[in-house]
């Protein structure tokens, strides 16, 4: 029915690359150019349906017939590949952002989303008649602007689904109550777009939000049903609602990867329409396993597509070489659009910026890069792409510090890019040199020396503060069991420590100068990393000072009055990172001199990688 030329779909991912008017920019003809060659179809972000239903201010629109002409050249440039063009329409009904001026809100239910946000209007059947009518409408633009299929939202905690949830859905008409009735509305809209286009119209649905008393598979088997006898073309299988769940929304490292399958598979048992799977699908072992159980009959790709725009030229054998893997973290390409930056990814620094061409260097030139961590691996890897030679000093094991992070709980896929650079630097012209650097090595013979030996701990200054650790007791020799330790400081690494901790059924106590336990951390791994203490009942000790240390008496001030902590086992030093840098001042003027990374200043992994990037391709 979709007709395509290979299986595999680019997933709608929000790119924040438009103007407040939801025109299509250049930058992203280049962003879906860079990822149309070797896919059977590409789904642009959503389309918002009118200006005040946006769900971030850069978004695309298809709400006016001004907006045609550039997703014209959009779908253009997908067809010049054999390329099908998917036009995702959704209506974000309560979930539309409150904090974009003149946006409103409208829904099933007069609630606000339990997790917050603004208080809906319920809708009456004059609203109902103008939102068919608002996808009805856009359904026709995309027709004139040559899109091939129509992909409707009807999950994921966006209008249609709070009319499909029985947990959001509190109507007493024939909208509410029923299965029957609260699936009118999605078919109302499937059949007045179908009678308005001809084109092949997927259904995406949540398999289940992930919430009690929400959509559950059951129903979504039956619904699924209907929707093929209503004429959809195809259904589109994820899970979650923004509102309650979005770490399944977002699919994030946190939650365990292949449960959106095994629901397309159950999906796929009760329908002879084809069935699209997604979630997580970020190696070539995913899509193996997919295929060869016969989950589902598309697939689904989002973010491994961002990491790497040949992951499917990779797979399909079109292109060589190791794709570089997607950690699911959601920090750069949830993080960049948040902060206004767009859709950016930690580990491919390339992302965005498609239109930058990475030119080979006019010149050959030497290079040193100290210190192998991800900066200095990402530094050294771009340097010897652009033509130059590198030695590279790594002491110990590569990697640095991020070999810690991946030590934690559900964030396992973090390893995953340590051993792709690994791999790449084996298999490149770099030279690893497993020495520490000396100022004579790095003044002999280099053209320029890249120093990315990273950070260390902050030391504290505690009367009795002797024996402690920092990430280091996340290695397995180190590591207590069923004691009652004592975390100074409560950022990124404490809480991440935190909860490595109390995997192992210690005792744990947080203690910090200010409020904000996890601030540094990504919002989804914060949220959950917090709750998961929480339930282990963490103590969170905050505007807290330690005075000193007496044994295992640990005494301190909080907001002024002392307090103390007793029969402490271990104690744990999380109180920030500072910049370590050996080298500069010992060399400059002997030598030029760069400085990337944490060695530059303190910061995350998409620090890191993108300084090394962009220094790389200045040299």
């Amino acid at each position: 029915m979709l007709n395509l030329k290979n299986l595999f779909i680019f997933a709608p991912i929000k790119t924040g690359y438009s103007d407040q008017n939801g025109f299509i920019k250049k930058r992203h003809l280049d962003f879906y150019e860079r990822r149309a060659k070797y896919l059977g179809a590409i789904t642009p972000e959503p389309l918002y349906l009118d200006k005040g239903l946006r769900e971030i201010p850069t978004q695309i629109g298809i709400d006016s017939d001004d907006k045609i002409e550039g997703l014209k050249r959009l779908t253009a440039l997908f067809h010049k590949y054999e390329t099908k063009a998917v036009a995702h329409l959704n209506h974000p009904g309560r979930m539309a952002n409150p904090m974009i001026p003149g946006n409103y809100f409208i829904s099933s239910t007069d609630k606000p989303c339990e997790n917050g946000g603004a208080t809906p209007k319920k809708m009456t059947k004059d609203d109902i008649s103008n939102v068919i009518q608002l996808f009805v409408q856009s359904a026709k633009r995309a027709k004139e602007s040559n899109f091939d299929i129509i992909e409707l939202q009807f999950g994921h905690g966006y209008l249609v689904a709070q009319f499909i949830s029985p947990f959001v859905n509190d109507r007493d008409d024939e909208y509410g109550g029923s299965f029957e009735n609260r699936v009118r509305f999605p078919l109302e809209i499937l059949k007045a777009v179908k009678d308005a286009v001809d084109l092949p119209i997927i259904i995406r649905i949540s398999g289940d939000e992930m919430i009690p008393n929400g959509i559950k598979l059951n129903e979504m088997k039956r619904f699924s049903k209907l929707l093929e006898e209503a004429g959809a073309s195809a259904i589109h299988v994820s899970a979650g609602t923004v509102c309650s769940t979005p770490p399944w929304y977002f699919q994030h490292m946190f939650i365990p990867k292949g449960k959106t399958w095994e629901m397309a598979k159950e999906i796929k048992k009760e329908v002879s329409i084809p069935i699209i799977s997604v979630g997580q699908i970020n190696s070539f072992e995913d899509i193996e396993k997919i295929k060869n159980e016969d989950i589902s009959d598309y697939i689904a790709i989002g973010r491994a597509l961002l990491s790497d725009p040949d992951f499917i030229g990779k797979y399909l054998g079109e292109i060589d070489g190791e794709y570089r893997p997607c950690m699911a973290c959601a920090d750069g390409c949830l993080g960049g659009v948040k902060k206004g930056q767009g859709l950016m990814c930690v580990v491919n620094p390339a992302l965005g910026k498609e239109a930058e061409t990475f030119k080979p260097a006019e010149k050959t030139k030497y290079y040193a890069v100290v210190g192998g961590g991800l900066a200095g691996m990402e530094a050294a890897l771009d340097l010897i792409k652009r033509g130059h030679k590198v030695d590279l000093y790594e002491k110990s094991k590569l990697g640095g510090q991020f070999n810690y992070a991946y030590m934690t709980p559900n964030k396992k896929s973090m390893e995953k890019i340590i051993s792709y650079y690994i791999k790449e630097i084996e298999k490149s012209n770099v030279n690893l040199i497993k020495k520490e650097a000396t100022e004579s090595d790095l003044v002999s013979g280099y053209d320029g020396v890249i120093i990315a030996t990273g950070s260390q701990p902050v030391k504290l200054s505690i009367p009795g503060l002797e024996n402690y650790y920092w990430a280091d007791i996340l290695l397995e020799e180190n590591m207590p069991k069923n004691k009652k330790v004592l975390i100074i400081g409560g950022g990124l690494v404490g809480v991440d420590i935190a909860t490595a901790l109390i995997k192992n059924n210690n005792k744990v106590i947080m203690v910090k100068r200010t409020v904000d336990f996890g601030e540094d951390m990504e919002m989804i791994a914060k949220a959950l990393s917090l709750k998961m203490l929480k339930e282990k009942e963490t103590v969170f000790s905050d505007h807290t000072h330690i005075q000193k240390i007496d044994g295992k008496t640990v005494y301190a001030k909080r907001n002024g009055e002392d307090i103390k902590f007793e029969d402490i086992d271990v104690i744990v030093v999380s109180a920030g990172m500072e910049s370590y840098n050996p080298f500069e001042n010992k060399i400059k003027g002997k030598v030029p001199v760069y400085v990337i990374g944490d060695a530059k200043k303190v910061g995350k992994a998409i620090d890191a990688i993108h300084s090394a990037y962009q220094l790389a391709n200045s040299l």
